[in-house]
C-alpha cells in the first residue's frame, strides 16, 4: 500500500519541484542585486539585469529607435495634416493677440485690427508653405540634436535596481505567473511519467 501511496505522490511532488524551480529562476533573473563573491571557487554572482543592465538598456533604445517609433515619426505624428489646421488656427490667435498687445494704444481700434487682419491674411495664404517648412527644419533638427536611443537608454539607467525590478515584475507579472504555472504542470506530467515508470517495474 506504502508503494501506491508514493506512485500517487510522484506527481504531486513533481508539480511543486516544477513550480519551485521556475519560481526560483524567475528570481535569479532579478537577484541577487549587487555581485556576491563565492569565496575559494572565485565565482562571482549577479542577478542578470543587474549584470547586463547597460547592454539591456542599449538594446531596447536601439530596438525602439530603430526598429518600433523613430524621431522623424514622432514628429510626423505631432505635426501630421489632421493637426496642421489647428496649428495654424493657434499661431493665427496668438500672432493677433500679440499684435494687438504689442501696438501703441494711441492707434485707432480700427487700425489695430486691419493690420491684424492683414498679417492672418498672410498666414492663411502662406500657413500650409510656412508649416511643411517648420516641420522639415524641426525634422532635420530632431534628427541631429535629439537621440532616441540615448534617451530610453538614460532613463532606464537612471533607475535604481530595485526601481528596475518592480517595474519590470509589474508589466510582465501575468507572463511570470504563467511560467511558474507552466513549471508546475510540466512537473505534474512529469511525476505521472515516472510513476508509471516505477509501477511498470514494481
Amino acid at each position: 500500500m506504502n508503494a501506491y501511496i508514493q506512485l500517487a505522490l510522484m506527481p504531486i511532488i513533481g508539480a511543486f519541484i516544477g513550480w519551485g524551480t521556475n519560481l526560483f529562476a524567475i528570481k535569479l533573473i532579478f537577484r541577487p542585486l549587487n555581485p556576491i563573491k563565492i569565496p575559494f571557487l572565485g565565482i562571482e554572482i549577479q542577478g542578470l539585469i543587474p549584470k547586463r543592465r547597460l547592454d539591456i538598456s542599449r538594446s531596447i533604445g536601439e530596438a525602439l529607435e530603430n526598429e518600433i517609433i523613430s524621431t522623424e515619426e514622432i514628429i510626423e505624428s505631432l505635426a501630421s495634416d489632421k493637426n496642421k489646421t489647428e496649428i495654424i488656427k493657434y499661431i493665427k490667435d496668438v500672432v493677433a493677440k500679440k499684435i494687438d498687445d504689442k501696438l501703441p494704444g494711441f492707434l485707432p481700434s480700427g487700425l489695430r485690427g486691419s493690420i491684424a487682419n492683414y498679417v492672418g491674411d498672410i498666414i492663411d495664404r502662406h500657413g500650409n508653405e510656412l508649416f511643411d517648412e517648420m516641420k522639415a527644419t524641426l525634422i532635420q533638427k530632431a534628427k541631429k540634436e535629439f537621440q532616441l536611443k540615448e534617451l530610453v537608454e538614460e532613463k532606464i539607467n537612471s533607475f535604481d535596481l530595485e526601481e528596475l525590478e518592480d517595474l519590470i515584475i509589474r508589466l510582465s507579472k501575468q507572463e511570470l505567473k504563467q511560467i511558474e504555472v507552466l513549471g508546475g504542470i510540466m512537473g505534474f506530467f512529469v511525476g505521472i511519467v515516472q510513476a508509471l515508470v516505477s509501477y511498470y517495474f514494481l
